[in-house]
């Protein structure tokens, strides 16, 4: 006999329902445990008894709603994170990608930002950052201005550095930076040709036509049907054998789409779009 949902479920369906009816922003195929997960932090922290009264005060005070999305799109997320990603890239992608004259490249669900000034620190070593026209999206508006600012905490400059050598930088890592703010500002030249730009993956369409598409630690959040609609998406985004690299816990195996990419450096989850 199947046991009907605990109340705490059928409130979280409820909630993620109102915020897209009312805000058009869509959580409804977020895996549970996630989400649950962060609501439960939110309840604390908006000192709200209950998800229904969570949702009451989302639903009529738009700056709650604000509040709310700050912990379901809770960014965890560092610069040249997971540096054999990175020296992976440098050295099995960037080869192609030199042969275009321009390149368009897309990091989605960008966060922060620390995965952009990553990719084109990367570019800029490699001589294509100049030729690069760099889309950085995210559904979080604060996430975005945060990625604009490219002003990150001084104490995380000695894990950074440690990633960019591991990742087979060529320079001193404390060349893109300044301390400024009370934080490490980073030079401007490396945002000049980024888009950023508010786009979500559940609702949107295509962004654009690109060569490379990065979206990584993202689609873990997803249950399995919103994780195709996304590959979907980044497989009409790319050019003709373009270069897709997900998370390293993510996979394309069991997706529609598993026969559509083939893995350029499968641990590094870096892919590219088959010959049709």
């Amino acid at each position: 006999m199947k046991h009907p949902p605990d109340n705490i479920d059928i409130e979280l369906r409820m909630l993620v329902e109102a915020v897209y009816l009312k805000y058009n922003y869509d959580f409804r195929d977020y895996t549970g445990a996630s989400q649950k997960r962060r609501v439960l932090v939110a309840l604390r922290e908006m000192e709200c008894a209950t998800v229904s009264e969570l949702q009451a005060k989302v639903l009529h005070q738009p700056e709650a709603f604000a509040r709310l999305l700050q912990y379901l799109t809770i960014p965890v997320t560092e610069m040249f994170r997971d540096p054999e990603y990175h020296a992976a890239l440098r050295s099995q992608v960037v080869p192609h990608l030199s042969t275009y004259p321009s390149l368009k490249l897309w990091v989605a669900g960008c966060s922060t930002g620390e995965e952009v000034y990553s990719l084109a620190i990367l570019l800029h070593e490699e001589g294509l950052l100049e030729r690069s026209i760099i889309y950085a999206t995210d559904i979080n508006p604060e996430s975005l201005e945060s990625a604009r600012r490219g002003v990150f905490p001084l104490d995380r400059m000695r894990l950074y550095t440690e990633n960019y050598q591991k990742a087979g930088g060529k320079r001193a890592f404390s060349d893109y930076y300044t301390a400024a703010y009370g934080g490490a500002l980073f030079e401007r030249f490396l945002v000049d040709n980024v888009t950023f730009a508010d786009h979500s993956l559940a609702t949107d369409s295509v962004f654009s036509e690109t060569h490379f598409v990065s979206c990584r630690n993202v689609m873990i959040y997803f249950n399995r049907r919103l994780q195709n609609r996304v590959l979907g998406l980044f497989h009409d985004s790319l050019c003709h054998r373009g270069f897709m690299a997900l998370g390293s816990k993510e996979s394309i195996d069991f997706s529609t789409y598993a026969n559509k990419f083939e893995p350029i450096a499968r641990r590094e989850r870096i892919f590219r779009k088959a010959a049709e």
